[in-house]
């Protein structure tokens, strides 16, 4: 599966950058595939370990906003894996043509 989440913090003001950087530093050190852009963070992998790495991902900002916003859209997909990648690749093959 991959979940694309956001995790922004609320009640910090608008320079949220560290904040978001915790979260991403956390998805990061999972060693699950990720990738992260502007609006997202990516990750894939099984249910419950992607799920897991998101809880304390929101947690990393929890510890430091009075409140916090998740985001999050799943492609729940089994037997598919490297979903990361292909996905794109599959976009960026038809653009080339």
């Amino acid at each position: 599966m991959i979940v694309a989440f956001s995790v922004t913090p609320l009640g910090v003001g608008e320079d949220v950058g560290e904040y978001v950087a915790d979260a991403v530093r956390v998805v990061r050190e999972s060693g699950l595939p990720n990738r992260t852009d502007a609006m997202f963070t990516s990750i894939e992998g099984e249910w419950d370990e992607v799920m897991a790495v998101v809880r304390r991902a929101v947690a990393a900002v929890e510890e430091r906003a009075p409140r916090v916003s998740l985001v999050l859209k799943a492609d729940i997909r089994p037997g598919v894996t490297d979903g990361l990648t292909t996905k794109v690749e599959t976009v960026e093959r038809h653009l080339a043509q």
